[in-house]
């Protein structure tokens, strides 16, 4: 289908499995850093894959088990009151962050947007005190996901939580990771459900809102905008062209997200020389955010492409998947995802449903 024939169902149906599929086609590959390493393990990854047993660049062991960032693991908050059960993996050195997960499996995050999915599903509307007590309970239930890793923001969450701390203000103080585009995937489904309103404030206000249950961050919410608007651009124009929007939405943040595309198709060099070289591949926002504007920018009418090449260049690939997904779902809608990354999902069913569900409510 002509991308400028797509109606808002269209949109939202591609902006939402492409969320899920950038983010499971990167999960064997997240958080590697050394190419070569990736290339050995993988291959170039084109479809879903199950991670190795072993990750060579993962610190997963370093990480801190009482709270965000790193430090000993002599915390139980990972193993006690969240991730009952997989404490085992985080000190085991270069161990998997997604020890055990099969090909088209999503990463938490990935899964806490479903959750987020099905609580606006429930209740017709964004309703945040819903979310925190669904989120509460698919994280300290036991079995709830196959996941071994939990960010920073997460840990934080629960650290307080388990000190009794009201849900609405569990969220932790500003590290050196809360800005990072983890931050940013469960965002689109509040904006998606603020869309019908037609009000550019109230949707920022809702992905805001969103964004402070679980990250307290001045630097990140300069980015969460920064999204919603450019969502909301692509649903308010009648023939959006996503290289323009998003070049826009770079020069927006200070990157010259157009310049650099014209180059490395100009000069036919690598996806690695922008990100690896000119941009860190980590999750940093200000370096991860504009990675998922320049692929947008080079790949604008190829969802295909751009997301396997967001895939290996590793990093936070998992993440700058899910939201370069969302944003090239939304622009070029469903039927530009490869059918099989669709079906190879592993909650494709279940997915499928819920998606149905929600553009019912929301279209």
């Amino acid at each position: 289908m002509d991308s400028a024939q797509l109606n808002k169902s269209d949109r939202m149906r591609g902006a939402l499995w492409g969320m899920f599929v950038g983010d499971a086609l990167a999960m064997p590959a997240h958080w590697y850093y050394n190419i070569a390493a990736l290339w050995q393990d993988f291959g170039v990854i084109r479809d879903y894959q199950a991670p190795k047993q072993h990750h060579p660049n993962s610190i997963m062991a370093l990480a801190n088990t009482a709270k965000a960032g790193r430090g000993n693991q002599e915390g139980d908050i990972v193993g006690n009151v969240i991730l009952k059960g997989k404490k085992h993996h985080w000190g085991q050195a270069n161990r998997h962050y997604h020890q055990g997960m099969q090909a088209g499996d999503n990463t938490l995050n990935l899964l806490c947007a479903r959750v987020l999915m099905r609580s606006l599903n429930k209740v017709g509307h964004y309703d945040p005190k819903d979310f925190l007590e669904e989120y509460i309970s698919f994280m300290t239930e036991s079995d709830r996901h196959n996941d071994t890793y939990a960010e920073s923001f997460h840990r934080d969450f629960f650290a307080n939580y388990s000190r009794g701390i009201a849900p609405e203000k569990c969220a932790g103080a500003e590290g050196h990771d809360t800005a990072s585009i983890g931050g940013l995937v469960n965002l689109p489904l509040v904006i998606l459900a603020t869309l019908r309103e037609g009000d550019l404030s109230a949707v920022n206000a809702s992905a805001l809102t969103q964004q402070r249950l679980t990250h307290q961050s001045s630097v990140l919410e300069r980015y969460s905008v920064a999204l919603s608007e450019l969502l909301f651009k692509i649903f308010n124009t009648t023939h959006p062209d996503i290289e323009v929007l998003a070049c826009e939405a770079a020069k927006g943040i200070g990157f010259p997200a157009a310049e650099v595309a014209q180059s490395v198709r100009r000069k036919q060099t690598s996806d690695l020389d922008v990100i690896g070289g000119l941009l860190s591949p980590a999750c940093y926002i200000d370096q991860s955010f504009p990675s998922v504007l320049y692929l947008a920018a080079r790949y604008p009418n190829d969802f295909e492409a751009a997301l396997i090449a967001n895939t290996n260049v590793g990093g936070d690939n998992c993440h700058r998947g899910a939201v370069l997904g969302t944003l090239l779902g939304a622009a070029l809608g469903f039927e530009a995802i490869p059918k099989r990354w669709i079906n190879g999902l592993s909650a494709h069913q279940t997915l499928h449903e819920e998606i149905e569900q929600f553009i019912a409510r929301f279209e």
